[in-house]
C-alpha cells in the first residue's frame, strides 16, 4: 500500500506542487493584501512578481520554437490524407464547440439575470476604445494567416486602423464605415501566420520525405530537443505560479468590486467551468465512449498553469506534456491539434463575451430582441475564434461585440476590475476545449494513425533490407 502511494506521489508530483503552488499563491495574496497597511507600490509589486516574470518569459520564449518544431515534425510524419483529415476534423469540432459555449453563455445570462436590478459603478477603471468593425476584425485575422514575411511574423502582426474624417463632417463622423482605412503593424507575435506556415512547410516536407531524409530527421530531432528544454522550465512551474498569482492578488486593492459584482462574477465563473467540466465531457463522452475525468486528472498540472498564466499560448508546452506523457495521447495529433486550438478555440472566450453583452445591457435596462440575441451569438462565435489574433484578446473583442447591439464600448469598463480574474478561469475552458477535441480527434483517427505507422515500419524494414 505504501508502495502504491510513493509510486502515485512521484508520477503526480509534479501537478500536485503545481496545484499547492496556486493555493498558497492565492492565499498568501488575500492575506498580504489585507494585513499591510496602505497600498501596495507598483514597484512593490514589481518585486512580488520577479520570479513569475522570469517563468513567464522562459515559457513564452518557449512558445514560437515549440509550435514550428512540433507542426513540422507532426504534419511531415503523416502523409497529406491523415493530416487532411486530423484538420478537417479539428476544425468541425472547433467551430461546433464554439457556436455551442456562444449559444450557452447567452442562455446563462438571460436565466441568471445577473444584472437586472443592480448597479455597478462604471468608473471602476479605463478602457481605451479601439475603432474597429467586426469586418475588420475578421479580415485581420485571414491577413494574418499568410504574413509576408514570416521573420517579422514572430515578433509583429497586422492590424488595421480606421482614421476618423475631419470634424467638419458630421456624417462620416458618426458612421464609423465611412471613416479612411489604414493599416499597421504592432508589436505582439502573429502566431496564426506561423502556424499556418509550419502546416505548409510539414505538407512539403512529407511529400519529399523520401527526397530531404536529412531535413525531415533534423525536425523530428528538433522537437525532441525542445521538448527536452520545455520539460526542464515545467518543472519551475510550482514556484512561478505561486509568485504571480500572489502578485494579483496583492496588487488588487478594490476587492469590494467582487461584491459590487459579484453575482455577475459568480455566472461567469460558474458557466464557464460548467462547459468546461460538465458540457464539454459530455460530448467526449458521446464521441468516444471514454471516461472524460481520466483526462482532467491527467491534466491537472495543465489547469494549474492555465490558471496561474492566464494565457492559453503560454501553457501549449505544459497542455502537451500532460496529454501525451500522462494521458497517452498520440504526439502527431496533439501536436497538430494544441497550436492551433490555441489560437482559434477559445470556448471559455465565447461563454465569457456573450454573458458579459447580455450582463451589461440588463444593467443598462436596455430591452434585447431575438435579432440582438442572434447578433451576439454571431459576433461573439466570429471574435472569440479572432480574439488571439488582435491585442488585448477578449477584451476587445467584446468592444466589438457591445457595438454590434449598440451599448457604447465604455461600459466595459464595468467588468473590467475582474476580468484579471475572470481571464484564467477563461484560460481553463479553453485548454480543457483544446484538450477534449484532441482526445476526440485521435479516438477517431485511431485506424488511420495505425495504418500509418504500419506502412512506417514497412518501409524503415526495407530500407534496413537494402
Amino acid at each position: 500500500m505504501q508502495g502504491r502511494v510513493l509510486s502515485w506521489v512521484k508520477e503526480n508530483l509534479l501537478g500536485f506542487l503545481t496545484v499547492i503552488g496556486v493555493i498558497v499563491g492565492v492565499v498568501a495574496g488575500i492575506v498580504l493584501q489585507e494585513t499591510t497597511s496602505g497600498t501596495w507600490t507598483s514597484r512593490n509589486v514589481m518585486y512580488m512578481q520577479f520570479i513569475g516574470d522570469l517563468y513567464l518569459q522562459m515559457l513564452r520564449g518557449l512558445v514560437l520554437p515549440l509550435i514550428v518544431s512540433s507542426l513540422v515534425a507532426a504534419v511531415s510524419s503523416m502523409d497529406i490524407s491523415t493530416s487532411g483529415r486530423i484538420g478537417g476534423l479539428g476544425m468541425c469540432y472547433y467551430l461546433a464547440t464554439t457556436v455551442l459555449a456562444v449559444i450557452f453563455g447567452v442562455i446563462l445570462a438571460i436565466v441568471v439575470k445577473p444584472g437586472v436590478n443592480r448597479s455597478v459603478d462604471s468608473e471602476i477603471d479605463t478602457f481605451v476604445k479601439r475603432n474597429v468593425t467586426t469586418v475588420d476584425t475578421l479580415l485581420d485575422l485571414v491577413r494574418n494567416l499568410f504574413p509576408p514575411n514570416y521573420v517579422q511574423a514572430t515578433l509583429q502582426q497586422y492590424q488595421t486602423e480606421l482614421i476618423p474624417p475631419h470634424e467638419s463632417n458630421l456624417d462620416a463622423m458618426d458612421n464609423i464605415n465611412l471613416w479612411k482605412v489604414d493599416g499597421s503593424f504592432v508589436d505582439g507575435s502573429n502566431i496564426l501566420g506561423l502556424v499556418v506556415g509550419s502546416i505548409i512547410f510539414g505538407i512539403a516536407l512529407s511529400l519529399k520525405k523520401k527526397a530531404a531524409p536529412t531535413l525531415y530527421k533534423l525536425f523530428q530531432e528538433l522537437n525532441q530537443i525542445i521538448m527536452t528544454i520545455t520539460l526542464w522550465v515545467i518543472w519551475l512551474t510550482p514556484i512561478g505560479v505561486l509568485f504571480i498569482i500572489c502578485a494579483k492578488f496583492v496588487e488588487s486593492d478594490n476587492m469590494d468590486v467582487f461584491i459590487r459584482l459579484g453575482i455577475y462574477f459568480l455566472t461567469v465563473v460558474c458557466g464557464m467551468l460548467f462547459y468546461g467540466f460538465a458540457i464539454l465531457p459530455l460530448i467526449y463522452f458521446l464521441l468516444t465512449r471514454k471516461n472524460p475525468y481520466i483526462l482532467v486528472r491527467d491534466m491537472g498540472q495543465a489547469i494549474a498553469t492555465a490558471f496561474g498564466t492566464a494565457s492559453s499560448s503560454a501553457t501549449i508546452p505544459v497542455t502537451l506534456q500532460c496529454l501525451e506523457n500522462n494521458h497517452g495521447l498520440d504526439s502527431r495529433v496533439t501536436r497538430f491539434m494544441i497550436p492551433i486550438g490555441a489560437m482559434i478555440n477559445m470556448n471559455g472566450t465565447a461563454v465569457y463575451e456573450a454573458a458579459a453583452v447580455i450582463f451589461i445591457a440588463q444593467l443598462r435596462d436596455m430591452p434585447l430582441t431575438f435579432v440582438d440575441y442572434l447578433a451576439i451569438s454571431l459576433t461573439a462565435t466570429a471574435a472569440s475564434i479572432g480574439a488571439a489574433a488582435i491585442p488585448q484578446a477578449a477584451l476587445v473583442a467584446m468592444v466589438v461585440v457591445l457595438e454590434v447591439v449598440g451599448l457604447p464600448p465604455e461600459d466595459i469598463s464595468i467588468v473590467l476590475a475582474v476580468d484579471w480574474l475572470l481571464g484564467r478561469f477563461r484560460t481553463v475552458a479553453n485548454i480543457m476545449g483544446d484538450s477534449y477535441g484532441a482526445g476526440i480527434i485521435e479516438h477517431h483517427c485511431k485506424k488511420l494513425l495505425e495504418k500509418l505507422n504500419d506502412r512506417q515500419q514497412s518501409d524503415t524494414t526495407i530500407e534496413d533490407s537494402v
